[in-house]
């Protein structure tokens, strides 16, 4: 059976980059975005290749949006197999100087966007009987970042929220798993440490492997988990971080 993968926030770094990893493991792909023009961008590279897929708009904050989203993959391609919910956002500064506006953003983006997406694809799942998703998180999840209190707070609930969905859904055998990535050379990050010029370098020496992880990394992980071989796995959460952590 052909693999249908909806991916959110692919029109660029890590959502690009599973697009692409996935599509050359013979998945469609969905290729969602708020910004279509990336979208689009990133199927052409898919096309380049021979894959397939579709670009379409989706603001993972608009639950509306979404379904809209979703619709159009259905009336396409008539399922969709594999979610990956990699839509993220943040903004680096101490809490008590960040406000309420930028708040909320980073939870509709990284914890409200995943609610969305999941709300409205798992009963397609649970009529295909078949689906897997995986929702990125990150490291700072799982022991915390400084400057980035909300977002490893939303961070923190996607990996609540996708195991309790991991044992809810079991007896449907819907895989849920998380991914949690450590710092990764993309265009957010560039711009979250612009204003910080030591931050890449150090991160880079306290880091194992003495560099940043490449958006592929990522990929990797996440066309893992979506695979046959990670069909016993559920409720997990998978770091991917050079040995940035360790737990």
């Amino acid at each position: 059976m052909k693999n249908i993968v909806f991916i959110t926030g692919a029109g660029s770094g890590i959502g690009r980059a599973i697009a692409l990893r996935l599509s050359k493991a013979n998945y469609i792909i969905a290729v969602t975005d708020i910004d279509l023009v990336a979208a689009k961008d990133t199927l052409s590279l898919i096309e380049e290749t021979g894959g397939k897929g579709t670009a379409l708009h989706c603001d993972v904050t608009d639950l509306q949006s979404v379904r809209t989203a979703v619709e159009q993959t259905l009336h396409n391609y008539g399922k969709i197999t594999v979610l990956v919910n990699n839509a993220g956002w943040d903004k680096m500064e101490p809490f008590i100087e960040s406000s309420p506006t930028v708040w909320q953003r980073i939870i509709d983006i990284n914890l409200l966007g995943q609610i969305h997406t999941c709300h409205t694809i798992l009963p397609i799942m649970i009529t295909q009987k078949i689906g897997r998703i995986i929702n990125i998180s990150s490291d700072s999840a799982r022991v915390g970042s400084s400057g980035e209190a909300v977002y490893s707070a939303a961070k923190g609930g996607v990996i609540a929220f996708s195991k309790t969905l991991a044992r809810e859904m079991a007896k449907h055998k819907i895989n849920i798993n998380t991914v949690a990535p450590g710092p990764v050379d993309t265009p957010l990050f560039k711009e979250m440490t612009a204003s910080n010029s030591g931050l890449t370098s150090a991160l880079i020496k306290a880091i194992p492997f003495k560099k940043l992880a490449n958006p592929i990394d990522i990929a990797n992980a996440v066309a893992f988990l979506a695979s046959d071989d990670a069909a016993y796995i559920t409720g997990q959460t998978l770091s991917v971080n050079g040995g940035l952590t360790m737990i």
